[in-house]
């Protein structure tokens, strides 16, 4: 029995069809527990005294959440559909262009009728990789907006404060959060005394106190371009908005940071994650949130390479073929590899050496940073796999022998 969940906010549009692709039932079902309880009593209807032998397959568009975990618990395979998959298989069924909920449901159920083989069944992660998953997740989500905010803040000075971006490297750091909510405005902010300023400074730890206080001052106090009066209170009053929003972005990411490390830490594979080069406590996190912990989930290394997205595809026509770096991803994940990867330079010879290769049969520096953060996904799964800590000449022995040969 096959049936395409397509979920919306408040509701799911179901449709059940048989192997050959007729339609059993459809429905609208609400969000929760009724819906569920809607859902099953559909099922069991269909499958009548043959409940037991029906094998149930659940196409939908997500692969978590409160709804998909309910399935999994009542004991249906789901198969989490990529929207772009589904997207394109909608295409295959018509050309006219139209979307509906019903529509898709049915797209999703004759998805899984006829290419259930190739489509990725919803991870059984613990609950505990779950929990970090949601802290680490949030976690970056915050750095993100913080970026954004910083970003804002930056052009709204530079349209009518430019000194405050001489003055300040760092506009998300503390000391400068600190002076420009004081003095929001050029006037008040070439106003303000060498002790202020330190005081600032101070408060945010800095180093070389004076010097740095005086040349904060001198470039506050530097001929700019500026707005009319009127103009530069509106941008004051932005600022001081934009400001506040940043305090409390730095101290939840803070906040959260802690969760992060105490959710990580109670994991069973956190020291086989912390023993890899380049990876600290929340960077570790991040991996084991975006990987999941499901044994299954990954049939070998070069499966958990694709799903990270660090493994090339090729593309080939007549005489061409040429190797590309995968553009579908997911984001959190590739961030999280690829740092990993430009700090593990620096801490592992092996990493380093593999790097250099790369560099020296042609590769540009982005391209053998993907590749080396391939081969520590690669190094990662086999850790896994035999739950056994990193070993620096275990990791890397093949590709030396592979060199000297």
């Amino acid at each position: 029995m096959l049936v395409g969940d397509d979920w919306a906010e408040d509701h799911h549009d179901m449709e059940v069809m048989d192997g050959s692709g007729r339609r059993l039932a459809k429905a609208r079902l609400p969000e929760g527990v009724a819906g569920m309880a809607r859902l099953h009593a559909i099922v069991g209807e269909l499958a009548g005294d043959e409940a037991d032998e029906v094998e149930v397959l659940v196409g939908i568009e997500t692969d978590r959440g409160p709804w998909v975990r309910a399935l999994v618990a009542a004991g249906y395979t789901v198969l989490a559909v990529n929207p772009l998959q589904a997207s394109r298989f909608r295409d295959r069924l018509g050309v006219s262009g139209a979307k509906s909920d019903a529509g898709d449901a049915h797209v999703l159920a004759d998805m899984v009728r006829t290419h259930a083989h190739e489509l990725r069944p919803v991870a059984g992660d613990s609950a505990a990789a779950e929990a970090v998953k949601v802290v680490a997740r949030t976690h970056k989500t915050l750095i993100w907006e913080g970026t954004r905010h910083t970003q804002r803040l930056g052009h709204a000075l530079r349209d009518y404060f430019p000194a405050a971006l001489v003055a300040f490297e760092d506009l998300d750091a503390a000391d400068s959060l600190e002076l420009l909510a004081k003095a929001p405005t050029p006037a008040q902010a070439a106003r303000l005394t060498i002790g202020q300023i330190s005081t600032a400074l101070k408060h945010a730890r800095r180093k070389n106190v004076a010097g740095k206080a005086v040349a904060i001052q001198a470039a506050l106090r530097a001929e700019q371009l500026g707005q009319p009066q009127v103009v530069t209170d509106a941008y004051a009053a932005s600022v001081q908005a934009l400001i506040a929003v940043l305090e409390v972005l730095n101290t939840q990411v803070k906040t959260l940071q802690g969760q992060v490390k105490a959710h990580f830490g109670k994991h069973p594979a956190a020291k086989i994650i912390l023993s890899r080069p380049g990876l600290g406590t929340v960077l570790g996190a991040r991996v084991l949130a975006e990987f999941g912990d499901d044994p299954g989930r990954y049939a070998s290394a070069k499966a958990r390479k694709n799903y990270a997205g660090t493994s090339p595809i090729t593309r080939a026509s007549g005489k061409k073929k040429v190797a590309l770096a995968r553009l579908i991803h997911n984001d959190r994940l590739i961030d999280a590899l690829l740092t990993q990867a430009f700090s593990a330079l620096r801490l592992s010879p092996g990493a380093r050496a593999y790097y250099d290769r790369q560099r020296a049969r042609g590769s540009g520096h982005n391209a053998a940073l993907r590749q080396l953060a391939n081969r520590l996904v690669g190094i990662l799964h086999g850790r896994l796999k035999t739950g056994t800590v990193y070993n620096e000449t275990t990791a890397w022995s093949h590709h030396a022998e592979s060199v000297a040969a």
